[in-house]
């Protein structure tokens, strides 16, 4: 027996059936905190300093073996994916192994691989977090061939995560659909798993995710990101992911301290950094260009003006069949208490002059989709569009409409078209040629919503259907 059992055996003496609650699990057998076989984990501890680890779920525990595995985009999506995985702070080399799938396992033939990038990390910064020091590890794969479907794991040479799939982007247009999520944020694994799951049932070949804002509620508390990453499982590490700050993603770690971005946001995530940008906006602000589609992804919470600035450059040069915008905060608010007055006199002029087709944000934890119809002074009969809003919420937090807030956004050209509280939802959005397909689902799998929006490339007239 080895000497980790016998550890066992007396912290079990200490720990009786009635103090255990069903959802906690007894983790020494294969947690490495208090494996006697690693020296640099006895030699200085007590037992005492490793029995706080059981308060700890087994999914929260970090070890060698990788953990929490995202991909990301990080420049051309025909081109280049990035991953980011989590272990424990024995793993000092680690890497990422890929290669063209093929429908039999002989792609282990042709294996390139790549050695990561370390970031060490102690959660202890936060204090509700459990003072543990763990290693973040990324890996950019680079020079990919487009329109092609690779296979990579992650690991430290003997402990490997299973072998997972994507795909690249064609480097021209071609149809596609995403998912788009707002707020998750409350009681994530019980109640947001099957929001994401049930999406991936409806969608499971979506070319990637929209996270628009407040994944968790308390933006450093590591358990909640544990959560969150549970709840996707798997799906997190086959669907690139784009996600975007929200409110809940700034905190303050200590009571005299200022707010700032969660600790675990840029170790997690590998996102690409806008290099005119001020280092606090530094992956949170960037530009996803995807088959002819921009993707445009703001922070709503910090350095608005100058974003305002970024948001002319980046749509006012470029000539992408369709632009979508994607920030946590809703532009037209629905929810009692909320108004993002900003956004809608001084980004709302540019979606309308560059010609924004969808913009989807979240915040106000209800539904609402409307429109910004092309005024004419035959009264709108036209039926032209210029935007497309959406703010959504998938978790279980839900608040009230306003309505007498939303009718006032009339004097900023805005028409709402369909209110829903008390509902979770997911959406998948399909995009086919002068076509985008826009429909809400419920947690159920229901269609509750649907729009489409006609386009004229040569015109760039657009319609609401």
């Amino acid at each position: 027996m080895r000497i980790q059992n016998l550890l066992f055996a007396q912290y079990f003496i200490l720990i009786t059936f009635p103090l255990m609650s069903s959802s906690q699990s007894l983790v020494s057998i294969s947690n490495p905190f208090i494996d006697t076989s690693e020296s640099n984990y006895i030699q200085n501890d007590t037992l005492s300093h490793k029995l706080h680890n059981f308060d700890l779920h087994h999914w929260e525990i970090p070890s060698k073996d990788p953990d929490r595995i995202i991909l990301n985009f990080n420049g051309d999506p025909s081109s280049r994916r990035a991953v980011t995985w989590r272990t424990d702070s024995s793993v000092k080399k680690s890497f990422a192994q890929i290669a063209l799938a093929s429908a039999n396992s002989n792609f282990t033939n042709n294996l390139i691989t790549l050695s990561a990038s370390i970031e060490e990390f102690d959660l202890g910064i936060y204090k509700s977090n459990k003072s543990l020091i763990v290693n973040y590890h990324s890996v950019v794969f680079d020079g990919l061939n487009p329109n092609s479907i690779y296979v990579y794991r992650v690991g430290n040479g003997e402990n490997w995560s299973e072998w997972i799939q994507f795909k690249t982007a064609k480097r021209e247009y071609s149809p596609f659909q995403f998912v788009y999520f707002g707020d998750a944020q409350n009681d994530i694994l019980n109640h947001w798993s099957r929001v994401i799951r049930k999406a991936y049932q409806t969608a499971p070949n979506a070319s990637f995710v929209i996270h628009a804002g407040d994944l968790v509620d308390s933006a450093h508390r590591d358990y909640e990101w544990a959560q969150w990453f549970k709840a996707g499982g798997f799906i997190h590490s086959q669907w690139t992911a784009i996600p975007v700050v929200g409110n809940h993603e700034f905190q303050k770690t200590t009571k005299s301290s200022p707010r700032k971005l969660s600790i675990q946001w840029r170790p997690q995530f590998t996102l690409p950094i806008e290099e005119n940008l001020s280092n606090k906006l530094h992956e949170t602000v960037y530009t996803v260009n995807y088959q002819d589609v921009l993707i445009l992804v703001l922070n709503s919470t910090d350095n608005l003006d100058e974003q305002t600035e970024y948001i002319k450059d980046k749509l006012g040069n470029s000539d992408a069949r369709w632009k979508i915008v994607t920030s946590h905060h809703s532009v037209f608010s629905p929810a009692k208490g909320r108004d993002f007055e900003y956004a809608r006199k001084y980004w709302k002029p540019l979606f309308d002059k560059y010609g924004v087709d969808l913009v989807l944000n979240g915040h106000d934890h209800l539904y609402a989709r409307g429109h910004v119809p092309i005024m004419t002074t035959d009264l709108d009969k036209s039926g032209k569009i210029n935007t497309l809003y959406i703010t959504s919420v998938s978790g279980p937090k839900q608040y009230k409409a306003d309505i007498q807030k939303i009718n006032g956004y009339k004097s900023d050209g805005y028409a709402v078209d369909i209110l829903k509280e008390e509902t979770q939802f997911f959406q998948v959005i399909s995009v086919n040629n002068d076509k985008l397909t826009y429909i809400a689902y419920t947690a159920l799998g229901d269609e509750y919503d649907k729009a489409i929006i006609l386009k004229d490339f040569t015109s760039g007239d657009k319609f609401l259907k």
